[in-house]
């Protein structure tokens, strides 16, 4: 990086990527229905208005060969990958509506879906949306919500009463509820740990990528990433077949970093980041992959399971992590592996000499956004890493 001693950073990371020799052949599937935002009229980012909003594609843990497809404007299509045929699942829009929205912000409306590992047997998945309107005063969130909250981040349970059916019928529970003041950065992904086996203590946990709400380096949101009290700018974790949280809809498992200690969240698994947009886990063949420095020794032993976070960063760093419990990704006063200077949105700052004693989590690997010299520094530049 080139710095005048401690002052800006004027090219964080002056190496481009190097390209993998990896190719990919893209070949169309399917297009699937056209949809709007809701409620429409609210609409003013043209970014929004797309033939629809496809955010991610995933197989149904069943050995059918179903894709499941969520569209953040409402709908979960089901799509056989023989045929290409697709079908309507599920109505999530149509569901909570009129609370249901998607016409502000880019990750806004029904954005993820995950299925649990035993979704044959108990047809049980999860849904996140955003509510807005109503449901701010007629419904309270769970864990503490940001001041001036403006939106719901909303966590749902559904039971398929047949797993098999190509369109949802059951039940649901609504099992957390999380307030936000900005549109940006609410709940990402929520997942299982794939590699999780029964019996162990990580199968049948959730995971929630849980955003700073687009505040967290400014104002009364400031220091939600780095304050244990509130669930803005986290990972979570929980049990959906427990019920020791404090709405008794599910339970905190005792492993969490923070379990059981007074004035902390013990749903955070990871902490200290502006938009975790996507995560996976390492599920590489035993001593297929180098371990990471400092690993305790089971988890050198071990050689899978490792859990790896794409973080989207402020306007220059843009990050991939490798989470192990407790992990402080260092938001807002690091982005990347560099300091962040809430006054400058210009410029990042070299690392202080004694930075080694906060025990940041810092990328493994990273790149910026190497905006043109005329670029006005306060917008946006680059591209983020939203994939996983």
């Amino acid at each position: 990086a080139v710095a005048q001693d401690d002052g800006p950073i004027h090219d964080p990371i002056p190496d481009d990527p190097a390209p993998s020799g990896l190719g990919l052949v893209v070949q169309e599937v399917a297009q699937l229905p056209q949809s709007t935002p809701t409620p429409p009229e609210l609409v003013v980012d043209p970014r929004l208005m797309r033939h629809n909003r496809i955010n991610y594609v995933g197989e149904v843990p069943d050995r059918s060969g179903r894709l499941y497809v969520p569209d953040l404007n409402g709908k979960l299509y089901l799509l056989d990958k023989k045929t290409r045929a697709h079908k309507v699942y599920l109505d999530v829009g149509a569901t909570f509506a009129p609370d249901f929205f998607s016409a502000q912000g880019l990750g806004q409306g029904f954005g993820f879906v995950t299925f649990h590992p035993e979704f044959a047997g108990n047809g049980k998945f999860y849904t996140v949306h955003v509510e807005a309107g109503a449901a701010l005063t007629t419904k309270k969130p769970d864990l503490t919500p940001q001041p001036n909250t403006l939106y719901h981040g909303v966590i749902n349970e559904w039971t398929a009463s047949d797993p098999d059916a190509n369109a949802f019928g059951g039940t649901r529970r609504e099992i957390l509820r999380i307030g936000f003041s900005g549109r940006i950065h609410g709940i990402q992904q929520i997942d299982f740990n794939p590699s999780a086996r029964p019996g162990d203590a990580d199968y049948g946990k959730l995971y929630l990528a849980v955003g700073d709400g687009g505040n967290g380096n400014v104002g009364a949101n400031g220091g939600d990433p780095q304050n244990l009290a509130v669930p803005q700018g986290k990972i979570l974790r929980i049990d959906p077949a427990g019920n020791d949280s404090s709405n008794g809809k599910y339970g905190i498992p005792s492993d969490n970093p923070f379990a059981g200690q007074a004035g902390k969240v013990g749903e955070i698994f990871a902490y200290g980041m502006r938009d975790p947009h996507r995560f996976t886990w390492d599920v590489s063949p035993l001593g297929a992959a180098p371990q990471s420095p400092g690993a305790s020794p089971e988890k050198q032993q071990g050689g899978t399971n490792r859990m790896f976070l794409a973080h989207i960063g402020e306007h220059a760093i843009e990050s991939i992590h490798h989470i192990e419990p407790g992990s402080n990704l260092g938001w807002s006063e690091r982005e990347g592996a560099f300091r962040f200077d809430k006054a400058d949105r210009c410029f990042l700052y070299p690392l202080p000499a004694d930075d080694a004693r906060h025990g940041y989590n810092y990328p493994v690997a990273a790149y910026d956004h190497d905006p043109s010299p005329d670029h006005p520094c306060t917008t946006d530049s680059g591209h983020a890493i939203s994939g996983g």
